[in-house]
This record gives C-alpha cells, sequence and structure tokens, in this order.
C-alpha cells in the first residue's frame, strides 16, 4: 500500500475561485479587487507558514466523540484570527444569524462525516471545528486556511453572506478532510480533483441535512450565494457544468463538462476551480445511476478513495477513475463507474 507520509499540503482554498474575483475586478468591482488582494496576501502567509505547521508534534491518540466539538468568533470586519470567541459547543444560538449558521454547518459537516462514514472530524481524530465570522468589510469569499473556517459578509450586490449555503461549509471543511488523507497537491488535474472532492462532499452534506435522494437534489455549490440580480443559480453546478451562472457583471461559468473541453491554462494553479468541473459531473452521474442517497453507494466509493492510501497527492482523473472502480461494490457499481467516467471522457482502462 503506498502510504504517502509527507508532510501534508496546508493550501489556502476559497469558495470563490481567483478568475471569478479578477473578472469582477476588471470590472471595476471594488470589493472583489479587496478580496483578491487579502487572498493573495492570506496565500502567501500560508505559504510560509506552512512548514512550521506541519512540523508540529502530531495529535494524540484517536478519539471516539459522537458531537463535535465546536467554536465560533466574530472577527468584528478585521482579518486578525480568529477574533472574539461569541459561541462554543453546547451553548445556546446567538442573536447574529451568521454564527448560528456557522455553528450549524459544522455540525451538518460533522454529522455526514461521523455518522454516515464513521469519520471523527475532518482528520478522523476529532480535531474542534473553529470558524470565524464577519470576516474584513464586504469580503466575498470563505476559505479554509488549514486550522480554521472563515466567513465574510458579502458585498450585498454580488454576494450574501457565506455563512448562507451549507454545502460551502461542507467544501471547505473537505479540504481539511483532504489535507489529513490523500494529501492532494493544489496544482493541476489533482488539484481539480481536490477542489471536486470538497463540491462532491459539500453537496453530500445539504442532502444529508435535508435527507433528500440523488434525484431529488439540486446538485449546486453555493445555491444561496448571488445577489437578487445577478443573473445565475449558484457558483457551481455539478449536473451541468458551465451553467451555473451568466451575468454581464460575473461573467459566464467556465467550467468544463467533459475532457473535451479542458482547459489548459496557468492561471488559478493550473485551472483547479474549472476543471472540477468534469469530475463533478462524473459524480452526479454516477449517483443519479445508482439512485436512492447519494452518500450511501456513490459517497461511499469516493470517501473510500480518498481515505484509503492508494490515491499520489498528484494524481489525476484518469488515477482516481481507476480507484473508483476498484472501490466499487458488484458488477452493477462497476459498470455504473465506468459509464460515468466514460461520460465525462476519462478511460479507465
Amino acid at each position: 500500500m503506498n502510504t504517502h507520509l509527507h508532510l501534508p499540503h496546508q493550501t489556502f482554498c476559497t469558495i470563490v475561485p481567483p478568475h471569478l474575483l479578477d473578472h469582477l475586478a476588471r470590472a471595476g468591482h471594488a470589493a472583489a479587487r479587496r478580496t483578491l488582494d487579502e487572498d493573495a496576501g492570506r496565500r502567501h502567509q500560508r505559504r510560509q507558514t506552512a512548514l512550521a505547521l506541519t512540523l508540529a508534534a502530531p495529535a494524540g491518540a484517536p478519539t471516539e466523540s459522537e458531537t463535535p466539538d465546536r467554536t465560533i468568533y466574530d472577527a468584528r470586519h478585521g482579518i486578525r484570527l480568529p477574533g472574539h470567541k461569541v459561541r462554543a459547543e453546547g451553548q445556546e444560538p446567538t442573536r447574529d444569524a451568521s454564527v448560528n449558521r456557522a455553528y450549524a454547518g459544522l455540525g451538518a459537516t460533522f454529522d455526514l462525516y461521523r455518522k454516515v462514514f464513521g469519520r471523527d472530524s475532518i482528520d478522523g481524530r476529532g480535531l474542534p471545528l473553529v470558524a470565524s465570522v464577519h470576516y474584513d468589510r464586504e469580503y466575498n469569499n470563505a476559505f479554509w486556511d488549514g486550522d480554521q473556517m472563515v466567513f465574510g459578509d458579502g458585498d450585498g450586490e454580488i454576494f450574501l453572506d457565506f455563512t448562507l449555503p451549507v454545502d460551502v461549509i461542507g467544501h471547505e471543511l473537505t479540504h481539511g478532510v483532504t489535507q489529513h488523507t490523500a494529501n492532494l497537491e493544489y496544482q493541476d488535474q489533482a488539484g481539480a480533483l481536490n477542489e471536486s472532492i470538497s463540491d462532491v462532499f459539500g453537496s453530500l452534506v445539504k442532502q444529508y441535512a435535508k435527507q433528500q435522494r440523488a434525484e431529488e437534489a439540486d446538485w449546486l455549490i453555493g445555491d444561496e450565494l448571488l445577489a437578487p440580480d445577478v443573473q445565475g443559480t449558484a457558483l457551481r453546478s455539478m449536473k451541468a457544468p458551465g451553467t451555473a451562472y451568466d451575468d454581464d457583471v460575473l461573467g459566464k461559468d467556465p467550467q468544463p463538462a467533459s475532457m473535451d473541453d479542458y482547459v489548459d491554462t496557468e492561471e488559478d494553479n493550473g485551472g483547479v476551480h474549472i476543471n472540477s468541473g468534469i469530475p463533478n459531473r462524473a459524480f452526479y452521474l454516477l449517483a443519479t445511476s445508482l439512485g436512492g442517497y447519494a452518500w450511501e453507494r456513490a459517497g461511499r466509493i469516493w470517501f473510500d478513495v480518498l481515505t484509503g492510501g492508494e490515491l499520489s497527492s498528484t494524481a489525476d482523473f484518469a488515477e482516481f477513475a481507476a480507484l473508483t472502480s476498484t472501490a466499487a461494490d458488484g458488477a452493477d457499481e462497476k459498470e455504473a463507474v465506468t459509464k460515468a467516467w466514460s461520460e465525462v471522457g476519462v478511460s479507465l482502462s
């Protein structure tokens, strides 16, 4: 077995991709420019401190907690993290809806991983879940920085409060799961897989919380995030990549739905937020083909590949697809896996 004992990549991962913010900034959107500049600073800081963080002492023995250990902070529109502590595990809701949504979203993500997949928090060892709300002013993003979740309030013109969509919370926390398991590099196809896996489990968090079957789900990521005047439904569509938005200011969703339209670019770490549409659609096709609750069969396959120790940190789509076939249980699942990847142009042979 390939155990991949190298240090984990503690990547700064945002839900709104830099190419989208750059498009808005070029159109003269001041909040997008400020967000882009702040994100660039955070990425640099993460690269500078990653080695020190990963060389810290390892966690203690795994726990068997059935409930999360959540703490929510209020950044009070500043950029110093985590901010002021406003709600701890077990405390009553506050008057701040953003605080309460963040608390609930962390819990919903914990529940999916613990109750469905038997994983104790995102590191498998009971890691406390920390989040900060009201980060900066008109900050148009949410991110996982390797240690905690951070939410902006949005500018109200393009984006709304980033605590609104529970799948965004599940997406960002799943970057932590990937960090502690397959440790996928945040570059090219490995990076697109990293982003796609976060979309997959972010969507499953939402579906599990709503108890939706695969055919009932909307398969949208961030469907509550766009302001009312924006022409679009979400940040991304797993069902139909490239159709999530088409707006005069925001631009058109650039995600490809198959390898025929794969985007070769040096931007966004080789297009990690763009080409993730291809494995996203493969998962959607598999989940709807198998039917029922997507976390029970399709989700189990993806989880087993992510945590199984065989996935290399530089995996491309073909390697990941082959491992999903191996993880499939029975002839019907294997056939469905092969068909799903084939439809997006990824061969398992």
